[in-house]
């Protein structure tokens, strides 16, 4: 029986509050079984990466605060990108918009160089415990070939001048040259903790030249950065299609093509860059969700790479990898986007994750990292619907479900899963059917930790579904052993549902806020627990599962 969601108009078409169910229909119970005396494989946590337009928003109060959150979240290094690195302004911060001045000239056309506001937003950074992913653009006013008008005429449109090729190669190299020199002086272990990326999206109005003109670009700041930092890990195109003739044509240009500076074959490719976006529409009387064909386009992405021997083992990172396309755009404008203050957004995320891992398994090439382009909007309305992971200071449950996932660590166990499905089903048909209740497993020493998500393309209100998990553990583990149980789902790390019951407040009172901060994070769905080890060695633990549920066991020897 599927129960429908109360309807409000004040965050887009629905306001996703579940509502009980008159009554509970029968439900197979789903059974999940971990071996963690399985050798396993070494889990690559490539979820430790985040992004977000506004590169100004680093150093804001908020900025500060969800950036320590996150680099926290993870137990592998936080890579963090930002647009508008080099671009002309003062640096104040403003939405689909942001500069740092770094690149003026005299009236001698001479190249001056600023890093106050950069060594600001980098020092937020690397101060949180982080480190840069360096989208390297876009292009100073003294630079672009198209510099008035510069600023972009509102933040919906890509018209202003930043998106344009230099007037001059060499002295874009030479600005690349000194922003590495100064970066490589001033922090600590840039070749290995650092990752670098020229341009965002250049199949699209991000960028206003040609495929031969970014190709120059591209070997230009190749030449430059790597003079300065021999070891930078370097890539692109971070093109908007994954399956786009561009990133094929600049793949061809790094195997075969003539190098713009040193007329020899080919230009040096360390990691390939691209964006997948998924798909969310109002259907009826419901948000529905379309993890199918992100995964299609990661698909894409990976054969494109796979195409061409000399780059199917180079690491791959998909540097926007989305629900949906635009951040910054509201509930009230995109009605879809209700989506992103549920706990749908975290339990997508963490089913894209998965089958992200597995997709690159069966395609045989090399994951680097997959990348969410969602962060904070200061001064805008308690859950106005952008795509972020707080509002106000208050996270939304995707941050609890990215801290669950960020747990995970050590080896990735076998997993198996009664509800789970397949990847070729997701590939195809998308989850439209049956719900997916799968998860991820690992052993970090004497720790198992087995996730589990609830999962449907529909957002909708069913009932529960019931869990009998199963781990094998080691026979070091003893006759018992200690469980504890966390979870994000509408009554545990919701602060939404929270400020649904307070009357949706535009202003919160103290109290209210407190309450909100309460209700943020995964909390435990009951009181940790001795349990007995069975004489097969394994371990039972039951429990209900709420669509778009996620919950984090974790198992340890008993003191």
């Amino acid at each position: 029986m599927v129960c429908p969601l109360a309807r409000t108009g004040t965050v887009g078409l629905l306001a996703l509050i579940s509502t009980a169910c008159t009554q509970r229909p029968v439900i197979a119970t789903v059974t999940v079984s971990v071996d963690a005396t399985a050798a396993g494989t070494p889990l690559a946590r490539v979820w430790a990466f985040h992004g977000y337009d506004e590169i100004n928003y680093t150093t804001e109060p908020e900025g500060k605060a969800l950036l320590g959150t996150i680099a926290a979240a993870h137990t592998a290094p936080v890579h963090v990108r930002n647009h508008f690195l080099l671009n002309t302004g003062d640096g104040t911060p403003a939405l689909k918009w942001g500069s740092t001045n770094v690149y003026t000239e005299d009236a001698a056309g001479n190249p001056i160089y600023s890093w106050g506001l950069t060594d600001g937003i980098m020092d937020t950074i690397t101060a949180a415990g982080a480190f840069p992913f360096v989208e390297l653009g876009f292009m100073p006013e003294a630079l672009s070939t198209h510099p008035t008008p510069y600023r972009n005429s509102s933040s919906t449109l890509l018209d202003g001048g930043s998106f344009y090729p230099p007037t001059d190669y060499t002295k874009w190299a030479g600005l690349i040259r000194a922003w590495a020199t100064h970066a490589n002086e001033r922090y600590p272990n840039v070749a290995a903790s650092w990752l670098w990326e020229l341009w965002n999206e250049p199949d699209f109005p991000y960028w206003r030249g040609t495929f031969a003109e970014y190709a120059q670009l591209y070997d230009h700041t190749e030449a430059a950065l790597h003079e300065v930092i021999p070891d930078a890990a370097l890539g692109g195109p971070a093109v908007a299609g994954a399956g786009s003739a561009f990133l094929r044509q600049f793949l061809r240009h790094c195997a075969t093509d003539t190098n713009a500076v040193t007329g020899e074959t080919g230009t040096r490719l360390d990691l390939v860059t691209f964006h997948a976006k998924g798909g969310v529409a109002v259907v009826g009387d419901h948000v529905q969700m379309d993890l199918g064909t992100q995964l299609r386009l990661h698909r894409a992405g990976f054969d494109a790479v796979a195409a061409f021997s000399q780059f199917k083992q180079t690491p791959i990172y998909i540097t926007e990898a989305d629900p949906d396309g635009c951040a910054a755009c509201p509930a009230s404008t995109m009605p879809a986007d209700a989506y992103r203050n549920s706990t749908a957004y975290g339990a997508y995320e963490i089913a894209m994750m998965k089958h992200t891992i597995d997709l690159e398994a069966q395609e045989g090439v090399k994951l680097g990292g997959v990348l969410t382009w969602a962060f904070t909007f200061p001064g805008t309305a308690y859950f106005a619907g952008y795509r972020t992971l707080a509002t106000n200071g208050i996270n939304l449950p995707v941050m609890g479900a990215f801290k669950l996932l960020g747990r995970l660590a050590g080896t990735r166990l076998p997993l198996t899963s009664s509800g789970a499905g397949t990847l070729d089903d997701v590939l195809v048909n998308g989850v439209r059917g049956e719900p997916q209740i799968d998860g991820m497993a690992t052993l970090d020493g004497d720790t198992v930790q087995v996730l589990v998500y609830h999962y449907h393309d529909d957002i909708v209100t069913v009932a529960a579904t019931p869990v009998h998990l199963t781990i094998k553990v080691p026979a070091r583990f003893g006759s018992s052993v200690r469980v504890s149980h966390l979870r994000v789902d509408e009554a545990h790390g919701d602060a939404y549902t929270v400020w649904v019951s307070q009357g949706m407040p535009a202003s919160p009172s103290a109290a209210q806020i407190s309450a909100l901060e309460a209700a943020m994070d995964p909390t435990p769905l009951v009181p940790d627990t001795t349990v007995a080890v069975a004489a097969d060695g394994a371990v039972a633990v039951d429990f209900d599962l709420p669509r778009f549920g996620v919950s984090l066991v974790t198992i340890v020897p008993a003191p």
